[in-house]
Formats: structure tokens, C-alpha cells, sequence
């Protein structure tokens, strides 16, 4: 590391988390992964790749992971075995509980309603930050796993009295199988799908998923490639991509930016990403911009200072952004949303409850105008 005496705060917190957490940061080019790769009734065949003269290429993800038999790919949870791909996170989830769904976050989707949610292990990023590394930096086969297959993902939902299923915590496309066909049989039972992911998919599984997809938040991680290289192993340009495909396919779409000290809180990539949206017909996305909490690999630098969210929120609206949140502080008035036309309060919010709901069919109580969003 340098002498710290001539630099700033803002380098001295990066070159200690680059010392911290070196060796993710080294991993990414997509490697092939040791695990145990034996096939169970928990294995179905991998959608999305194809046979090549190197192996056997993955198509699902902007990885492209190409995998000999015996291999496991970058996201932990499909393996190449007898001649074929297939995923080893089917109907065998690490997380299920009931949620409410603002806690996703979704603010303009079913409010004060719960979703029933579902994780596997695995993730096809490695994210310095990530709060569920346990399960997200984890094959299915580490994983501490139940046994719940789609159609008793669909029974326990309407059992709970949830109005949606999320594929959620870890990273939901990498068991992209076991949630298409709980997707599938949810939709057949009138139950929404809402999806809380890092946007890292290719074009054509991604279609096909929005076919019975009904919301998705995205982890739009910063406007930065470098950045967003260094901190999770991914690239920009697919994400947005995902952000646009969504837009197309009419999946109602709310994006999350985590604001990190030193890494993602640079105001004019924030203002570069906010216009961005804007021009690409996002301006009534809601964006909720949220506090860093330090963890995993990222543990030494400080929670998000309450002044620079507040600064990125002002940046969001004055570039056109009509729906903008401040998430992870409680009882923060960026929890509430506000009319873009007469500026009352229309949703008010504390952490995951609301406690008052002023929009009426869709509209603002008190001027008329049309919020976004599917409110019932």
C-alpha cells in the first residue's frame, strides 16, 4: 500500500478494501469451481447452453462459463455432468420465509401486501458487499437446503395468504429453472412474481422469464464499469441492458442503488446514471437509493453518511426522477412517496410499514394526477 500522508480519505478507504478483499476482486474472469457436482433429484437439466468443442458453453448469463464435464460454473449451481448441463439448484431452496413487500424494496407494487420468498444458494457476482454471502458466495450443495418443489412453493404461498412469490436474498437467476417453473404454476393460480436481482442475465432467458414476471427490483450497483468490475465482478452495459428488456416487456420495474463511501459515491456518476434513466424512459422508475451497512468484505469502511444520500436523492429529482427513496434509515422522510404533481404525501412509510395510503384508483388523492406503479 502507499504512504497514506499524501493521499485522500476517499483513496486510503479503497486501497485498504482492495488489501481486504484482494482475492475477490481477482476472481473476474469466470472460474471453474470445485464442488461436488453429483447428480440428485435436486439436478434438472439447464435451460439456455449448448454443446461446443470446448465444452460445454453457458448461455444464461454474461459469463458465458464454458464447463467440462466435472465442472461447476461462476455461479456455483450448474455443472456439466454426462454429457449435458444441468442446474443443481432445483426445488431444494436455503431461505423461505414471508416478507412484506416493501422490504424488497418495492414501493409501487402491491402495497401492505406480503410476498412468499424463496432463495438457493449461488450467485453469479461476488460482490464486496453483499449481506447474504453465506448463501450467495454458496453452492446448493453447501447450503443448508429444504426440500420444496414448484407446486408446494405455490401451495404453501396461498396457504401463507401472500399475494406474490419472491426469488430473492441470493441471486434468483442463477436457479433460474426451479423459479421459471414456480413462476409458471404461480401464474396459474392468479399469485404476481416479483424477482429482487442483480440484472446480470442474457436477453433471451431474461424474455422468456418475463413472460410470467410481474415485478422486478434491480441492483443497479453504479454507472461506473470500472467500478462495477472491481466491486462485483460484473459489467455495466448487460444490466442496463436487463433494465431496458424489462422496460419492453412491460414488467413493472423499480431499481435499488447501494451507496458505498468510496466506491459508489461519486455525485456525478450518480447524476450520469440518473439521466441515463431519464432518457431510456425511466423517469418513473422508482429509485431508492440505500445506506451501506459495513459487511463482508467491505467491514472497515463507514455506513453511508445520512448528507450524501440526501445529496444523491437531489441530484435524482433534478434530473427528472419523479419517484426517489432513501432506504436503510428508519422514520427518514425519503421512505414516503410524494406527489410529483401537487407534492403531498401520498404513501407514508415507517421501515416496512405504511401508515398512510392517499392514493386512490391509482391517482393522487388530492390533485388527480396518475402515479406509477399496481397498486391492487
Amino acid at each position: 500500500m502507499k504512504n497514506t500522508s499524501n493521499i485522500s480519505k476517499r483513496e486510503f478507504l479503497r486501497q485498504c478494501t482492495l488489501c481486504a478483499g484482494g482475492a475477490a476482486l481477482g476472481m473476474y474472469n469466470p472460474s471453474i469451481l470445485s464442488f461436488n457436482t453429483e447428480l440428485n433429484k435436486f439436478s434438472k437439466e439447464a435451460l439456455f447452453y449448448s454443446k461446443t468443442e470446448n465444452g460445454f458453453l453457458c448461455e444464461k448469463c454474461p459469463h458465458f462459463c464454458t464447463l467440462d464435464d466435472g465442472d461447476t460454473g461462476f455461479c456455483r449451481s450448474r455443472v456439466a455432468s454426462n454429457g449435458k448441463m444441468y442446474s443443481i439448484a432445483y426445488g431444494n431452496p436455503c431461505a423461505v420465509h414471508i416478507d412484506p413487500i416493501e422490504k424488497k424494496p418495492f414501493f409501487h407494487f402491491l402495497p401492505s401486501t406480503n410476498a412468499f420468498s424463496i432463495a438457493a444458494a449461488g450467485c453469479n457476482m461476488r460482490c464486496l458487499n453483499c449481506q447474504n454471502w453465506q448463501i450467495s458466495q454458496a453452492s446448493p450443495n453447501e447450503s443448508d437446503n429444504i426440500e420444496l418443489m414448484p407446486e408446494e412453493v405455490v401451495k404453501a404461498c396461498i396457504k401463507s395468504g401472500s399475494e406474490s412469490i419472491a426469488y430473492t436474498y441470493s441471486e434468483p437467476t442463477t436457479f433460474f429453472e426451479y423459479m421459471l417453473d414456480t413462476a409458471r404454476l404461480a401464474h396459474e393460480q392468479k399469485i404476481r412474481n416479483v424477482i429482487k436481482s442483480n440484472g446480470y442475465i442474457n436477453e433471451k432467458p431474461l424474455r422468456l422469464l418475463c413472460k410470467v414476471l410481474d415485478a422486478a427490483n434491480i441492483d443497479l450497483k453504479t454507472y461506473d464499469d470500472r467500478i462495477y468490475r472491481k466491486i462485483s465482478s460484473g459489467k455495466l452495459k448487460p444490466v442496463l441492458t436487463a433494465l431496458k428488456v424489462l422496460r419492453d416487456e412491460g414488467v413493472w420495474l423499480e431499481i435499488t442503488n447501494l451507496i458505498i463511501p468510496s466506491w459508489t459515491d461519486n455525485f456525478d456518476t450518480i447524476k450520469k446514471m440518473c439521466e441515463w434513466l431519464c432518457n431510456n424512459g425511466m423517469s418513473e422508475t422508482p429509485l431508492h437509493f440505500s445506506r451501506f451497512t459495513p459487511l463482508y468484505k467491505l467491514s472497515q469502511l463507514p455506513p453511508t453518511p445520512i448528507v450524501t444520500l440526501k445529496k444523491a436523492r437531489k441530484i435524482a429529482e433534478d434530473s427528472g426522477m419523479k419517484f426517489v427513496y432513501i432506504g436503510n434509515i428508519s422514520g427518514h422522510d425519503g421512505e414516503n412517496t410524494y406527489c410529483p404533481k401537487c407534492g403531498k404525501v401520498l404513501v407514508e412509510r415507517r421501515i416496512f410499514t405504511i401508515l398512510g395510503n392517499y392514493i386512490i384508483k391509482g391517482k393522487c388523492k388530492y390533485c388527480g394526477e396518475k402515479i406509477s406503479g399496481i397498486w391492487n
